[in-house]
């Protein structure tokens, strides 16, 4: 595998951006959750895209958050800071449709960086008329030395191709990290739990789709069917009735959903059976943290 280009990718940015449908357009799969809603994404995840002379390891990260003021948003903010320090390169992540005060605060947590940074400019296509780009590329310029600035539409797909030749040209030659046909580094119950999230996240309404977590307790695949097991944790007594709805609709309706996605990425029949369970403040609950999956400090 002589002249073969590998090396890790850190996707970072404020919440929003696009960061999980860029990483997903970039692998050819979708290996990380994506709603309208900020931090969707809690967790570090591995995309791989691989190719005769290339291994790309993008690393999805939660969007960096100026306040952080719960036990979660710290350990997340830790994941994609993380994430720089280790990577051979770095794609910052903003919106075509103008500058935020969360996009310099990224900005500012990349001051130490030593790795190359390339600013990605998503959502390009959302420019109105295309002739408005050019000036914004140019401001953009001047916030820092990138290494390259390169417009794309992810969820478009465009452009991408410019953005990975782009990323090679920066990554050291050495041998793939991972086989070939592998294209992200969790397991089958995180991905399923991350499933039925994402439809939670899409479907609950206010404040509620942030006091949810989703613990995958089971999972059976020795007959025809999948059977899957899942508690949905919520933070607060009053949002329980409002996850499961009047007569269980709404729960019902969740769970629909979430099973058809991961019928999808097991290629077989699921069945899902979900239960609403309160587990106050699990948000800045260390203990309940670690059960989910996340790395905690101390």
């Amino acid at each position: 595998m002589s002249g073969m280009r590998c090396g890790f990718v850190a996707v970072v940015g404020r919440p929003n951006t696009g960061k999980s449908t860029l990483v997903n357009a970039l692998v050819g799969e979708k290996v990380s959750i994506v709603t309208p809603r900020p931090q969707t994404t809690r967790h570090r995840v591995l995309g791989i895209r691989t190719r005769a002379d290339s291994q790309v390891v993008f690393v999805d990260t939660p969007g960096l958050q100026a306040r952080a003021g719960k036990l979660i948003n710290r350990t997340m903010n830790r994941a994609a800071a993380g994430s720089v320090t280790d990577a051979d390169v770095v794609l910052f992540v903003v919106e075509a449709t103008g500058w935020r005060p969360g996009d310099e605060h990224v900005l500012g947590r990349l001051a130490s960086c030593r790795s190359p940074v390339i600013l990605v400019v998503n959502k390009a296509d959302l420019v109105r008329p295309k002739s408005k780009l050019l000036p914004l590329l140019v401001r953009l310029e001047g916030r820092r030395e990138f290494a390259a600035i390169v417009p794309v539409s992810a969820l478009g797909a465009d452009n991408l191709e410019s953005l990975v030749a782009t990323v090679l040209r920066h990554l050291p030659e050495g041998e793939p990290f991972f086989p070939g046909d592998v294209t992200t580094d969790r397991g089958r119950e995180f991905r399923i739990g991350e499933l039925l999230r994402e439809q939670l996240m899409a479907t609950l309404k206010s404040e509620v789709p942030y006091g949810v977590a989703v613990e995958i307790t089971a999972v059976d695949d020795a007959g025809a069917t999948v059977n899957v097991d899942a508690l949905i944790w919520v933070a607060k007594d009053s949002q329980r009735p409002i996850v499961i709805g009047r007569g269980g609709a709404t729960l019902k309706a969740i769970g629909s959903g979430a099973r058809l996605e991961i019928e999808k990425l097991l290629g077989r029949r699921v069945f899902l059976q979900t239960h609403v369970k309160v587990r106050r403040n699990w948000a800045d609950d260390a203990r309940a943290l670690r059960q989910l999956g996340h790395d905690i400090e101390g």
